[in-house]
């Protein structure tokens, strides 16, 4: 084999390997704490979220579902705010300028961290974007979102934000 088959066959096994989940560890899931975000290495200025319930929301400026669930994030943070909820958004986005443009256009009122070289994306062994964690007060994560369905999507945040308000 010559050498150049043999890095892309060494490239290509490196890239099914990265993919497989029981090698990079079992994805985050509910019961699990989440990660200090303070602590991540995200860039970006991470809001007070000590005795807050947090939605982390990683998406992409790329992502067509992310777009889709942008306004839904939004509208969290707009009505359960006032009530002790946070919404921060992780882009994944590895070209800062790529989402400050897709930002530039649709202005959030959430905060917006980023994780350029996917560090902490890897360390809850994401499976893709959008995927969203509801993390309650304690720090434990109560739900994990994996992908958007409109209105199926919301009906389970209303629900799980209110239950987690409702145990303050």
């Amino acid at each position: 084999m010559n050498m150049s088959r043999r890095n892309l066959f060494a490239a290509a096994c490196a890239v099914v390997l990265m993919s497989l989940p029981v090698l990079r560890g079992a994805p985050a899931k509910s019961g699990d704490t989440f990660p200090d975000l303070a602590a991540a290495g995200l860039e970006g200025t991470v809001p007070d979220l000590a005795g807050k319930v947090v939605i982390i929301d990683f998406w992409a400026s790329w992502c067509g579902p992310c777009k889709k669930a942008m306004p839904l994030l939004a509208e969290l943070q707009k009505q359960y705010g006032e009530k002790g909820v946070v919404v921060v958004g992780v882009s994944v986005d590895e070209v800062k300028s790529d989402m400050e443009a897709y930002l530039k256009k649709n202005p959030m009122p959430f905060a917006i961290l980023r994780d350029p070289k996917g560090k902490l994306a890897e360390q809850l062994s994401m499976q893709g974007v959008p995927t969203s964690y509801v993390v309650g007060q304690d720090g434990k994560i109560r739900a994990v979102h994996r992908g958007f369905d409109g209105e199926k999507t919301r009906a389970k945040y209303l629900v799980q934000l209110d239950e987690l308000l409702k145990s303050k």
